[in-house]
């Protein structure tokens, strides 16, 4: 097999995000469950077999060498050539659907499709671990595509455990910004001593529930709702139908809903107000059944 077409590059929802330190080499230290969705990216991916990476399609914003997937496929090529001896390249398209920008994660989810995916084309033979260990320089939230099922995050975002959250529907709103994570991050504003949970916390806190109100908050809303009005306002709107909240550092905006008719009805008032879709919640990242 030398080609691979339509792989899954699910957008993230944090179901909260509480900021408990700061390390001394500036890292924040942070608590989030990620759930993944089924709305996100597609990547398609042939092997070439003269050792160049190349990116087939322009994304606006986005030169070639800055790109996660790129930077991903060099890392990988230069660990499969240190096993291996051999020098593998490949042609990659990604067809973006997620907005940067947005805290849905597709930069990150992008590049670790493209790690599992050139893994198993070029038969790279690292592991799970192996792969999420080498993607974690690039960006804290790649390990947990990896990793590839809703999980109770810790560290940077990179110590990952298994848990079960709500099997839902989502209403994602996006507010027209885009919002750059190191601003929020490096704000004076943001607070960095939330106190830290136990993961048994945040799962019983759905096991008892029969609601879909969200656990804890996510402490970069507030620094980000102040900057960018939009995330506010569409904060507010989607509050009116249950409890909605910012993911990741924004911009985007979601509410959890039981069934897919009752987000088809939030979806139907937000027409000509808001550019929103609907998404469920995945217990897995769709590309393990392809590889």
């Amino acid at each position: 097999m030398n080609e691979l077409k339509n792989l899954p590059a699910p957008a993230k929802l944090n179901l909260f995000l509480h900021v408990t330190g700061r390390r001394a080499d500036g890292y924040h230290m942070l608590q989030t469950a990620f759930q993944l969705i089924d709305r996100g990216d597609l990547l398609h991916i042939r092997v070439r077999a003269d050792g160049q990476l190349r990116r087939s399609n322009d994304i606006p914003g986005v030169p070639e060498e800055q790109d996660l997937v790129i930077r991903a496929a060099r890392l990988l090529q230069a660990e499969a050539r240190r096993r291996s001896g051999q020098l593998h390249g490949a042609d990659i398209t990604v067809e973006k659907v997620l907005p940067m920008g947005g805290g849905l994660g597709g930069g990150s989810s992008d590049a670790a499709t493209t790690l599992m995916a050139l893994n198993h084309l070029w038969n790279a033979g690292l592991t799970r671990q192996e792969l999420m260990a080498l993607g974690l320089p690039l960006g804290a939230d790649i390990p947990f595509f990896i990793f590839g099922q809703t999980a109770f995050a810790e560290g940077v975002g990179e110590a990952l455990q298994a848990v079960a959250a709500p099997d839902c529907w989502y209403v994602v709103i996006e507010p027209g910004v885009a919002v750059p994570t190191a601003e929020i991050f490096c704000s004076p504003h943001l607070t960095r001593d939330s106190s830290p949970i136990i993961i048994a916390d945040f799962s019983s806190h759905y096991e008892n529930r029969n609601d879909l109100k969200q656990y804890g908050r996510n402490d970069l809303q507030q620094v980000a709702t102040s900057l960018y009005p939009p995330v506010a306002k569409a904060i507010e709107w989607l509050a009116a139908y249950g409890d909605a909240r910012m993911t990741g550092s924004g911009a985007c905006v979601f509410c959890a809903f039981a069934d897919e008719g009752q987000a088809d009805a939030v979806l139907e008032r937000a027409q000509g107000v808001w550019t929103a879709w609907k998404a469920k919640a995945l217990k897995q990242h769709p590309i393990f059944d392809m590889l």
